[in-house]
Formats: structure tokens, sequence, C-alpha cells
């Protein structure tokens, strides 16, 4: 991307779940998004490049204190531009706005190495690993205070 003021980042409402949806099958081969969308304080937000939309990120509270990233992605076209970054520097100042003190996120490292490089460039601990069978990789807990 030749410049930051293509990108658009904005939160977005239930209205925008076909969209997201769409993405989120392009980007993962997949239909689940998330378990549910009764949580406290969910935040969608949706990235947009020159008006075209090119990822997403869904968040929401996980205890008082917590506010957990729970899914994101950025189509393949559009990676290593640093708009996944953008997306999560809004998500948590969304989260800090919205009064939460830590954010969090999972990942596996043989799944998306890519998430794992990020959350420790930006300064993210890692807090748990534990074998997911499902998925037969790590499951990697990173946190961040706000």
């Amino acid at each position: 991307m030749s410049s930051q003021s293509a990108l658009h980042i904005e939160v977005v409402g239930t209205e925008a779940l076909e969209l997201i949806a769409r993405l989120n099958w392009t980007i993962f081969g997949e239909r689940r998004i998330i378990n549910r969308f009764d949580r406290p304080d969910l935040c969608m937000l949706l990235a947009r490049v020159e008006g075209q939309p090119v990822g997403f990120k869904i968040g929401y509270g996980e205890s008082r204190e917590v506010f957990y990233s729970a899914k994101g992605g950025v189509l393949e076209a559009y990676r290593r531009q640093g708009i996944a970054r953008a997306m999560l520097y809004r998500m948590m100042e969304e989260a800090r706005r919205r009064g939460y003190r830590v954010f969090a996120y999972d990942s596996f490292p043989n799944r998306y190495p890519a998430m794992v490089i990020l959350g420790l460039v930006e300064g993210f601990r890692v807090v748990d690993v534990r074998w997911h069978p499902d998925f037969q990789d790590f499951k990697m807990r990173f946190e961040r205070a706000l």
C-alpha cells in the first residue's frame, strides 16, 4: 500500500456480518467466525483500502479487565502492508476507551506465525502455551497492558 491514507478502519455493527462472513471464508476457508456474538462489549472492525473491504477483526470483553481479540484477518493480496497492525492498534484503542486494562489474543505458531511475530514485536507477553489437539498445534496466549 503506497499510503496509509488509503486505509480506513471503522467499527461496524451486525449489519456488516455478511461482509465479514465473506472475508472470513476467503481468508480462512471456514464458515465459523466466532462461536457466539452475544458477548459483552462486542467490537467488530472492518478495514478498507480505497473503499474495498480487505480485513476484519472481532473482539469482546472476556472479563471486567480483559478484552479478548477473538479473530481477525487480512486478504492475502493486502498482507505485509501494516493493515493487521493498524487493526490491532485500533481495537486496543477501543478496548482502552471501554475501560479494559489488558488486551489478549490467542494464536497458533505453526498456522499463523505472523501473528506470533506481531505480538512479540508489539510488546505482548506470552502468558500461556498449551497443545490444542483439534489444530495439532500449540495455542499461545498473548497479553499486553493497555
